[in-house]
C-alpha cells in the first residue's frame, strides 16, 4: 500500500488541539529537571555481581517552552550501535532554548549487554525487548526494564526506539509500527522512512508496551550490529528532526517527506525466504534492493558445486533484510522481502534511473556503510 506524496505527514484524527499551547512543566523521575534545564545523568538501574551500580546514561532536555515529551531509546540490544550514535547526537544537538517540550534520551538501555557487546543480557541470556514493562521484584533484566519504563518512558507522550539487525544479518532502513493506531500512524509518517512494516510488535517489546499504555511508539531498524553506519545514522537524525517539527517541539521547522512510501498491510505482503537445502549461500540481487518476480535472489550450493538451488523472488518486491553469514541449513532465513504495488515500484525505478535512489546496497555488498 502506498501513500501519495501530496498527503500531509500528520494524521488529523490524532492531532491534539495544539502542541504549543502547553505550559512548560518539570520532568520528574527520582529527581526533577526544570523547564530550561538540560541534564546528563547516570541513572542506576541495577547492580553487578560485585554490588557495583549498573548505570544507564540519560540526557533530559527540558525546553523553556511547553510541549510534548518525546523519548528516544537505544541499546536495548547491546550490540546494536547505530541507534546509540543517533541518541548521542540528538542529546548533544539540542538546547532548552530550541525545544518546546521535553526530549528524553535513553542512550544505552541494556548496559550489561552493551558492555559485553552482545544482544541479550549476559545474566540469564534474556532479551530486554521482551521484558517490558518489567517487574520490580523479578530477574535482572525485568528489574532494569521496570526502572527504565516507570521512571522515564511512562512520563512521555511518544517515543522512537532504535535497533539494527542481529549479527550475521543486515536490514534496510525502515520503521515498524502498529498502523491501526492513529497516534502511531502519525508518528510513523512523521519519521518519514520509505518503508513501514505493519504490526503491533511482540509482547514485552518496548514499542508494544508503550503504545498499549497510550504512548505512541515506533521502532526504527537500521543496518547491522557492531558498527556505526554514517549514512543510516544521518537518515535517522533527519527522521528525528521531522518528528520534532511535526509535534512542534521545534516550531517552524519542516516536516520531511521521503519521496515514496510503502507500508505492508498484512503478513501476505512480506515474507521471509528460507533455505530448503544446506550449503554455501551467494547473494545475487543488487546493487539495489528492488527485485522482480522470478528473479534469482540467491543460490545455495553444496561444497562440490554439483548441486545448486536458486531462491527466486515470489513477487515484485523490496529486499528488507538479508543474510550476511554465507552458510545455511534447511529452514535458515535468507532474506526478508516486501511486496510492492505497481505505483511504488515505478517510482523506485524512476529514482534508480535518474540516480536519486539511495539504494542501501549501491556500493558492492555494503548497505550504505558510507
Amino acid at each position: 500500500m502506498s501513500d501519495p506524496q501530496s498527503e500531509s505527514s500528520s494524521d488529523s484524527q490524532s492531532e491534539p488541539p495544539s502542541e504549543a499551547s502547553r505550559e512548560p512543566e518539570p520532568f520528574r523521575y527520582d529527581a526533577v529537571v526544570d523547564p530550561g534545564e538540560k541534564r546528563h545523568i547516570r541513572y542506576e538501574v541495577g547492580e553487578t555481581y560485585l554490588g557495583d551500580p549498573i548505570e544507564m546514561p540519560v540526557t533530559i532536555v527540558n525546553g523553556e517552552a511547553g510541549g510534548p515529551t518525546l523519548f528516544l531509546s537505544a541499546g536495548i540490544h547491546g550490540d546494536e550501535l547505530n541507534g546509540v550514535k543517533v541518541v548521542q547526537e540528538v542529546a548533544d544537538r539540542y538546547s532548552p532554548a530550541e525545544i518546546h517540550g521535553t526530549v528524553v534520551c535513553l542512550h544505552v538501555c541494556n548496559v550489561p549487554a552493551y558492555e559485553a557487546q552482545r544482544r541479550d543480557t549476559p545474566i540469564y541470556d534474556q532479551d530486554m525487548n521482551r521484558s517490558f514493562p518489567g517487574k520490580e521484584r523479578s530477574n535482572t533484566t525485568e528489574r532494569m526494564a521496570n526502572r527504565i519504563y516507570r521512571r522515564f518512558v511512562a512520563q512521555c507522550d511518544l517515543g522512537l526506539d532504535f535497533h539494527t539487525s542481529t549479527r550475521n544479518r543486515t536490514t534496510i532502513y525502515h520503521a515498524r509500527a502498529d498502523l491501526d493506531d492513529p497516534g502511531v500512524r502519525r508518528l510513523a509518517r512523521a519519521f518519514a522512512t520509505n518503508v513501514v512494516l505493519y504490526g503491533a510488535g511482540d509482547q514485552g517489546s518496548l514499542r508494544s508496551t508503550a503504545t498499549a499504555d497510550g504512548i505512541p511508539t515506533v521502532t526504527v531498524e537500521m543496518g547491522r550490529a557492531h558498527r556505526f553506519q554514517p549514512v543510516l545514522i544521518e537518515k535517522a537524525l533527519e527522521g528525528v528532526e521531522s518528528v520534532l517539527a511535526e509535534y512542534e517541539l521545534t516550531p517552524g521547522e519542516a516536516v520531511h517527506w521521503p519521496g515514496w512510501f510503502q507500508s505492508t498491510a498484512a503478513d501476505s505482503t512480506k515474507r521471509w525466504l528460507r533455505a530448503d537445502t544446506g550449503g554455501l549461500v551467494e547473494m545475487e540481487w543488487g546493487p539495489y534492493p528492488l527485485v522482480y518476480e522470478g528473479e534469482t535472489i540467491c543460490t545455495v550450493t553444496n561444497h562440490f558445486k554439483t548441486a545448486e538451488h536458486a531462491v527466486e523472488a515470489p513477487f515484485d518486491g523490496l529486499i528488507l533484510g538479508s543474510l550476511e553469514n554465507p552458510v545455511a541449513a534447511p529452514g535458515h532465513p535468507l532474506c526478508h522481502i516486501a511486496q510492492l504495488d505497481g505505483e511504488t515500484r515505478r517510482e523506485i525505478e524512476r529514482e534508480i534511473e535518474i540516480g536519486e535512489f539511495d539504494g542501501y546496497r549501491s556500493h558492492g555488498d555494503s548497505w550504505a556503510d558510507d
